[in-house]
C-alpha cells in the first residue's frame, strides 16, 4: 500500500492509478477462462472451483441472451452485477426493436461502464474480466473487457491464473480453428483448459465447464457428465502414460 491507492482517481508520481491495477490483479488470480471461435461457432471454457470438498462449484459461464454469453474470471459477485446489466440491455433492445442486440454495441456500452468507474471516487473499478461469445448478423465474435474500460476481439483468448499454458496451447493451433467443426473445437478448448489445472491434477467433469453458440445453434452451457465423452476422447487421444501438457504451471487455485 501507498498513499496514492487509497482513491482511484489518484496519480501517482509515474502516472499510474492502482486501483486499477488491483482490480486487474484480482482478474489474474482467479480460476481460468478461455475462448475460442471459428467461422461459424463459439466455445468458452471455464476452471471451475470449490471452496472446499462439502461445496459446490462456483459458476463460471452465464447466459446473457439466446446468442450470447459470458465467462467470468476475478470477482464473482461483480460479474453477476455486469451479467444483470447486460441482460437488462438485451431485453430492452429486444422490446424496442423486436430482435436481438449486435454484440459489439453492447460489449462498447460495457466497457464505458467499466471506464466510468476509473474516472470517479464514488465507486471502485469492476474485479473481473469477461470473456463474451456472441453471434450476430455479422458472425460468431469473441470479445475480453478489462476492469480498466478496454476491450478486445480475439480469434483465442485465456485469462484468469494459470492461463499462459493455455495461451500457449492456443497460439500453436488458433490459425487452425477456423474451418473446424464445433466438437472439434470442444475438444480444443478442454486441451488448452487441461493445461490451467492445479498442480498434478486432473481436469474432471466437476471442474469443467463448456458454453456453444454459433450462426445455428442458441447459446449452451455444458457441464457435468455429459462432458465425459470429450474427456475421454483426450485421454484416449494422449495414451496410456502420457507426459503432462507442456507449460503446465503449478500454484494454489484462486
Amino acid at each position: 500500500r501507498n498513499q496514492y491507492d487509497t482513491d482511484v482517481t489518484v496519480w501517482s508520481p509515474q502516472g499510474r492509478l492502482h486501483q486499477i491495477e488491483y482490480a486487474a490483479e484480482a482478474v489474474n488470480q482467479g480460476s481460468c477462462a478461455l475462448g475460442l471461435r471459428s467461422n461459424n461457432y463459439v466455445v468458452l471454457a471455464g476452471l471451475k472451483r470449490s471452496p472446499n470438498e462439502l461445496a459446490a462449484h462456483a459458476k463460471k459461464l452465464m447466459k446473457v441472451d439466446e446468442h450470447m454469453g459470458v465467462a467470468i474470471t476475478g470477482l464473482t459477485a461483480d460479474g453477476r452485477s455486469l451479467v444483470k446489466y447486460m441482460r437488462t440491455e438485451c431485453l430492452n433492445h429486444k422490446y424496442v426493436y423486436g430482435g436481438p442486440l449486435q454484440a459489439g454495441r453492447l460489449v462498447l456500452d460495457l466497457a464505458d461502464k467499466h471506464q466510468r468507474c476509473t474516472q470517479t471516487y464514488v465507486r471502485r473499478p469492476y474485479g473481473v474480466g469477461l470473456l463474451i461469445a456472441a453471434v450476430d448478423q455479422t458472425g460468431p465474435h469473441l470479445y475480453e473487457t478489462q476492469p480498466s474500460g478496454d476491450f478486445f476481439e480475439y480469434e483465442a483468448i485465456a485469462i484468469g491464473m494459470r492461463s499462459q499454458s493455455a495461451k500457449t496451447y492456443l497460439e500453436r493451433h488458433f490459425e487452425t480453428f477456423r474451418e473446424l467443426s464445433l466438437h472439434e473445437l470442444i475438444i480444443h478448448a478442454l486441451k488448452a483448459l487441461s493445461g490451467s489445472v492445479q498442480g498434478d491434477k486432473e481436469l474432471d467433469t466437476k471442474a469443467a465447464s463448456i458454453a456453444v453458440v454459433g450462426m445455428d445453434k442458441s447459446f449452451e452451457i455444458m457441464e457435468g457428465d455429459v462432458l465425459q465423452p470429450f474427456l475421454d476422447e483426450i485421454a484416449a487421444e494422449a495414451g496410456p502414460g502420457a507426459a503432462p501438457m507442456e507449460g503446465a504451471e503449478e500454484g494454489k487455485d484462486a
